[in-house]
């Protein structure tokens, strides 16, 4: 009983963190839709990047520890964080911008509205 009571608290544990980890994306996404870029690191602008690194540095370690958790339990890799990651990095001279970007995730995420958090 024990055992099944560690993995069920480490389960709440891992939708807690999963939440902590979107709502810290959206403020990002919002931010970035406001017209500050960096959180997709398309340019290599060191303002913007540092700018954007705690940001970053919170996200990958809130994802690192859900990613823990889900491979204990045999599920796949956190999703939403994949996708960021995925988003991040160069692109090519005709893709829109980071705010642009930024808005469509928080459209796709049903974030666009602040008060829909």
């Amino acid at each position: 009983m024990a055992k099944a009571d560690r993995l069920a608290r480490l389960d709440e544990r891992r939708i807690e963190l999963e939440e902590e980890y979107r709502t810290a994306l959206i403020d990002a996404l919002r931010v970035t839709a406001a017209g500050r870029w960096g959180l997709f690191d398309h340019n290599k602008d060191k303002a913007a990047r540092a700018a954007a690194a705690p940001v970053i540095e919170q996200l990958a370690e809130i994802g690192e520890t859900i990613d823990d958790i889900r491979d204990q339990f045999g599920m796949p890799p956190f999703e939403l964080q994949q996708e960021f990651l995925a988003s991040r990095g160069p692109v090519s001279p005709s893709a829109v911008g980071e705010p642009k970007q930024a808005q469509a995730w928080l459209d796709r995420l049903g974030a666009s509205d602040p008060a829909k958090g």
